[in-house]
């Protein structure tokens, strides 16, 4: 019965960094994705910062124990 436990807090674990690094890097595809449509060069580096530190700040609130 413990291995099952152990197996589920894996994988609850496993889920959550890939949905912080989706969370990390999906904003700057798509700020690339508007830029190679609108023609700019900006989206892409704004929306890596912003992927970063969101990603980050989800990370913190997880360590802490934090529901988020």
């Amino acid at each position: 019965m413990a291995r099952r436990d152990s197996i589920g807090e894996a994988m609850v674990w496993v889920s959550r960094i890939v949905a912080v690094g989706l969370a990390m890097f999906l904003p700057a595809v798509a700020g690339g994705w508007v830029d190679s449509r609108i023609g700019t060069s900006f989206l892409g580096p704004v929306g890596l910062v912003f992927g970063f530190v969101t990603g980050l700040w989800w990370l913190v609130h997880m360590a802490k124990g934090r529901k988020t």
